[in-house]
C-alpha cells in the first residue's frame, strides 16, 4: 500500500519499528510531541545503535499540530499513561474503516477499544529491549517477541498483514488467535521489571539476589491469580512461561523461570528497564499505574487481593514524589511485605 503507516509515538518502540520498516521500503509517517525528535528524524536521520545493528534511517516526521490527513493503520506507542490524551489526538485521523495496534506495554487495548471501538483495534505484544536516548537516537538492546493479533481471536486479512509488516523488523514475530494471553503472560514480567527499578542494580543483579526472590516469586503469583480468575490463559516468551505462577503450581519451575529471568536480562545491552530510566534519568512519572495498578484494580473486580503490587505501586510513587530513594532500602519494604504475604497465606 501507498499510503504510510502512522506510528504514533516515535519513542523506543515506535521509533524502532518506524526506522526497521522505512529501510525495507515500508512508507511510515511518525508522529511524535518532541520537536527537536521530529526534526531529527527528519533531517539527519534516526540513529539505531546497540549489538543487534546499527544503521541510520531518514523518515517522514511530525508533530501532532503539524499532522494533517486520515490514515488507516496507526500503530500507538506512546506511554501508556499517554494512551487516552493520544487517542483523543489520533482519532480525527482515522479512517472509518481502519485500525489502531497498540504497540505498548499494559492492557493498552482495552482503552483503545473504548475509544475508536473494539472493531478497529488490534494487539500487539512487544518485549524487545530498547531506550529513547535523545533527539535521533535510540538503543536498540537486544531482540524480543513480537506478536500480534486481533483482539477477537480472528486471523482477519489485516492482521496478516501486520504480521508480515512485523517479520521484516522481527523475523520471528508471531501471528496469534489469544492475544491478551500474551499481554497477560508480560504482565507478571512487567510487574517484576517495576520492582527492579526501586534499586539502581541491573536487572541481571536484582533477579539474581537469593534475598530479593520473595519479590519476583509474589507478584508473579499475583498476576497469575488474578489471569486464571479472569479466565485468561497466559502465554510467553523464551523459556519465561508465566503459567508456571498460576494458582496450586510448585514453586520450583518458578525459581527456574526467575533464574532465566537472571541470564534473559544478563544478555541484553539493555541493563535496566524503561522504569528506571523514567525515573533515575528522565525524572518523569513512570507508567506504573496504567500497567501495574490496572492488576490490582482488575484483581479487586474478581475478588483475588494483591497486597505485593499494591505495594509496590505505593513505592514507586514514593520515588516519583520524593519520598523515597531509589535504593535497597526501598526495595525491602517490598520484601518485608512479600514475606509477610506469604507468610499469612
Amino acid at each position: 500500500m501507498s499510503e504510510p503507516i502512522l506510528i504514533w509515538g516515535a519513542g523506543a518502540i515506535g521509533g524502532t519499528l518506524g526506522a526497521y520498516w522505512a529501510r525495507a521500503g515500508v512508507p511510515v509517517l511518525l508522529v511524535d510531541i518532541v520537536p527537536e525528535h521530529v526534526e531529527a528524524c527528519r533531517t539527519r536521520g534516526l540513529a539505531i545503535s546497540g549489538p543487534v545493528e546499527e544503521f541510520t534511517q531518514v523518515l517522514p516526521a511530525a508533530t501532532p499540530g503539524e499532522l494533517t490527513g486520515r490514515y488507516s493503520r496507526i500503530v500507538l506507542a506512546v506511554k501508556a499513561g499517554a494512551t487516552e490524551a493520544a487517542l483523543a489526538a489520533l482519532k480525527p485521523h482515522l479512517t472509518d474503516d481502519g485500525f489502531v495496534l497498540s504497540a505498548q506495554n499494559g492492557l493498552n487495548e482495552l482503552a483503545i477499544a473504548k475509544a475508536v471501538g473494539e472493531q478497529r483495534t488490534m494487539g500487539c505484544f512487544v518485549n524487545f529491549g530498547a531506550d529513547w536516548l535523545g533527539p535521533g537516537e535510540i538503543l536498540y538492546g537486544n531482540r524480543g517477541a513480537t506478536v500480534v493479533g486481533e483482539l477477537d481471536g480472528s486471523i482477519s486479512e489485516r492482521a496478516v498483514e501486520m504480521h508480515r509488516l512485523m517479520r521484516l523488523f522481527e523475523p520471528d514475530a508471531i501471528l496469534t488467535d489469544n492475544i491478551f494471553g500474551y499481554l497477560w503472560g508480560k504482565l507478571a514480567y512487567g510487574a517484576m521489571l517495576f520492582a527492579t527499578a526501586l534499586t539502581d542494580d541491573s536487572m541481571s543483579a536484582n533477579f539474581s539476589d537469593p534475598e530479593r526472590l520473595p519479590v519476583w516469586l509474589a507478584l508473579g503469583r499475583e498476576v497469575g491469580a488474578v489471569a486464571a480468575r479472569r479466565g485468561v490463559t497466559s502465554l510467553g516468551f523464551g523459556d519465561f512461561d508465566p503459567m508456571v505462577f498460576a494458582p496450586g503450581r510448585p514453586e520450583g519451575p518458578q525459581i527456574e523461570t526467575i533464574n532465566w529471568l537472571t541470564h534473559y536480562t544478563a544478555q541484553s545491552a539493555k541493563t535496566h528497564s524503561g522504569i528506571w530510566r523514567d525515573l533515575a534519568v528522565r525524572k518523569r512519572k513512570t507508567e506504573v499505574d496504567p500497567q501495574i495498578g490496572v492488576i490490582a484494580t482488575l484483581g479487586r473486580e474478581v475478588g483475588i487481593a494483591t497486597p505485593a503490587i499494591e505495594t509496590l505501586v505505593s513505592l514507586i510513587h514514593d520515588i516519583e514524589d520524593g519520598r523515597r530513594p531509589m535504593a535497597f532500602e526501598t526495595l525491602k519494604v517490598l520484601i518485608d511485605r512479600c514475606r509477610s504475604a506469604s507468610t499469612t497465606a
